[in-house]
């Protein structure tokens, strides 16, 4: 138990302050969308003007004629398969004896 003749303790507050900077607006962003698409346009103006307009002749393949003989290996003998069993005769009823 606390002794009541004791003063409370004192209180201390603190106070923080955050100051922001307000948000800057830029626009680069768009600018270098703007000199992306200008180098874009700029290269495929340059292949045009240097290539003549016609894409590169791709490389002849050489001709290739092969004649390839491989002996097939040899297998072994299968044994022979059993004759097929005769069909079964249908079982017979003989009839009561009457009498």
């Amino acid at each position: 138990m606390t002794d009541p003749n004791i003063p409370p303790p004192e209180r201390v507050v603190h106070q923080t302050t955050i100051n922001t900077a307000p948000a800057r607006k830029s626009g680069g962003g768009a600018l270098a969308f703007i000199v992306g698409g200008l180098i874009v346009a700029v290269a495929v103006i340059g292949w045009f003007v240097y290539s003549g307009g016609q894409p590169p002749a791709a490389p002849q393949a050489p001709e290739v004629n092969l004649d390839i003989n491989v002996p097939a290996p040899k297998l072994p003998e299968a044994p022979r398969l059993p004759d097929a069993p005769r069909p079964a005769e249908p079982p017979t009823v003989t009839a009561p004896a009457e009498g």
